[in-house]
């Protein structure tokens, strides 16, 4: 908890109420925290969440375009000392008609006992760790002892999904990636291959890498009309499908039948079912991954069943990584401070 009103940060002292401390992506970077760190942070916030103990609603956001949206996502996770707002907006075509990345964004934190801000920082590295955090932790807990893993999808996010899936879940021997640009593809594997304890296999088709897995991922994009690239018939008993891009992806036949669908948040899926990304209608929800990583709820019953996921990330995770950046960026006096 912030008790002073004053911080030693940098070159000079962060005053609260008069400036406030700036990072920047390679500030960010150069704190050096870890996978590992990232997943302990990712882990407390959903277990916060499972438990109920936060403040967070669902993103409001706005449309300029069909395929883009800017999401306002702020909470307050009162036992990690956490509270802010992450300011994020993603462009499917950014990458194609400007060289710039799908997603960007801005993070404001808090200080909670005065309320003024204290950081502000770059958000595509938080949410680019956290969103595979969740994704595997999930993974860990619903398929503990999965030996094959697939992922869909091989950019920023499909990488980092390769990483922490090394970092949470031993048992693996053997991870496929699939992407509609092969180059992508082999990029992830030409770069990951020597730094993972498993094998890496490019898949052959989606259908390939599906009947090749026991648990299944995807980072593509998000859209309102399900593209519905891995057919139903595809999926067989016992498989846990993770997806990080809502309905798009899969068959909506899949996520209906489903022995259990659990999202990590039921307001944000409705939201989101309001606006019209579940055209089929939202599947009946049975728990929030919080609740199962916190054993308030059951995951996985029997080996037989088809468990969907769905992870869309959360202002939660969001706020308990970027209050550790925080506090490591005050700790070695890394960033520059703004007068307000």
């Amino acid at each position: 908890m912030t008790t002073a009103t004053t911080l030693d940060s940098g070159a000079a002292n962060l005053q609260l109420g008069t400036n406030v401390l700036y990072l920047s992506k390679k500030d960010v970077l150069d704190l050096g925290i870890t996978r590992a760190e990232i997943l302990d942070h990712t882990r407390d916030a959903l277990i916060e969440h499972g438990r109920h103990r936060y403040e967070m609603p669902a993103k409001i956001g706005v449309h300029p375009y069909p395929e883009v949206f800017y999401h306002a996502m702020p909470a307050y996770v009162p036992g990690k000392n956490a509270v802010g707002c992450k300011w994020i907006e993603c462009y499917p075509q950014n990458p194609a008609k400007f060289s710039l990345p799908q997603t960007t964004g801005l993070m404001v934190i808090n200080d909670v006992e005065s309320g003024v801000p204290v950081a502000i920082m770059d958000s595509t590295w938080v949410t680019a760790m956290r969103t595979p955090a969740v994704t595997v932790l999930a993974a860990a807990k619903l398929h503990p002892a999965a030996e094959t893993f697939g992922m869909f999808g091989c950019g920023v996010q499909g990488k980092e999904h390769v990483r922490y899936a090394a970092e949470a879940m031993p048992s693996l021997k053997t991870v496929y990636v699939y992407d509609t640009h092969e180059a992508a593809a082999e990029a992830l594997i030409a770069e990951l291959r020597d730094e993972m304890p498993f094998t890496l296999v490019r898949g052959k088709s989606p259908e390939d890498v599906v009947k090749s897995s026991e648990v299944l991922g995807s980072a593509t994009v998000i859209l309102k009309e399900p593209l519905a690239v891995v057919k139903d018939e595809w999926i067989s008993a016992g498989q846990t499908i993770l997806p990080c891009d809502l309905n798009t992806f899969w068959d909506p036949r899949t996520t209906q039948r489903a022995d259990k669908y659990i999202v990590d948040s039921i307001d944000e899926h409705e939201l989101f079912a309001e606006m019209g990304y579940f055209p089929d209608g939202l599947p009946t929800i049975v728990a929030e991954t919080g609740e199962v990583l916190a054993d308030v709820a059951v995951g996985r019953e029997n080996s037989d069943q088809i468990i969907v996921n769905s992870n869309i990330g959360m202002a939660v995770c969001d706020v308990v990584v970027g209050r550790a950046i925080f506090d490591r960026a005050v700790e070695r006096k890394i960033g520059s401070t703004l007068t307000l």
